[in-house]
């Protein structure tokens, strides 16, 4: 009777353990897969930092094709530049972050990559929320950023920062790149129209100058052979008359 009796008490303890496990492995199942960053100098203000990422694969059916990564206040996207990714894949900066994906990888196999930063901003702690695409459309949210030490069941990508070393600050922004020269459209400059119109309106006056001197001469010319003919005909009229006056 205790035999029987203890047996199924054993039972029971069985069934209620392996429920146990069912309820822990569904409850975890979910929140497996997960996006996590780690860096080569985790502090504040450092520089020159590579972060390396890592987004693993939940979905059964496609592989991961393409990241988006929303960069925390203090990492302007012109600020990353890429280090290393899976072959074909490139990184694409956008207003708020960066994309970076290519081929779809093999079903199964983590998305893992890392790109460098310009320099860390100074803070505790840094968030990189992250939509995972997978080649069949499927997208996962790494989105959700714990406060107060709750759990959430999409957390982002977090690093912590430690203290800036001593003598750190801040990188000056640098000065926008001038222009080039082929870029700049230059402005009409008065001075440079006038000398080009000076010589038309002297031409235009010496030709104006030119014809009447020309005209002057043409006028001269005309009297001065007037002139002349009418001193050959008084001329020949005065001998007329003394011939005429000497044959009387």
């Amino acid at each position: 009777m205790n035999g029987t009796h203890t047996r199924r008490r054993l039972r029971r303890l069985g069934i209620a353990a392996v429920g146990a496990l069912v309820v822990v492995g569904v409850a975890a199942g979910p929140a497996a897969a997960h996006a996590e960053v780690t860096a080569s100098d985790p502090h504040a203000l450092a520089e020159n930092v590579t972060l390396s990422f890592t987004s693993e694969a939940e979905s059964e059916t496609a592989g991961i094709s393409e990241l988006r990564v929303v960069l925390p206040q203090g990492i302007a996207p012109d600020a990353v530049t890429l280090k290393d990714a899976p072959k074909e894949w490139k990184l694409t900066a956008t207003p708020d972050g960066y994309a970076i994906g290519g081929p779809a990888l093999a079903t199964g196999t983590d998305a893992e990559y890392s790109v460098t930063v310009r320099q860390l901003p100074d803070e505790k702690s840094l968030a990189f929320k992250t939509l995972e695409t997978y080649g069949d459309g499927k997208i996962s949210r790494w989105i959700e950023v714990p406060t107060n030490g709750e759990k959430v069941d999409n957390p982002a990508p977090v690093l912590k920062l430690r203290e800036a070393a001593p003598g750190a600050k801040p990188i000056a922004a640098g000065p926008s790149p001038s222009p080039s020269p082929s870029a700049v459209v230059p402005s009409a400059q008065p001075s440079t129209a006038a000398p080009s119109a000076a010589p038309v309106a002297a031409t235009g006056a010496g030709a104006q100058a030119t014809s009447g001197k020309d005209a002057g001469s043409s006028t001269g010319a005309v009297v001065g052979s007037i002139a002349a003919v009418l001193l050959l005909t008084a001329a020949g009229s005065f001998w007329w008359v003394r011939r005429s006056r000497s044959q009387a």
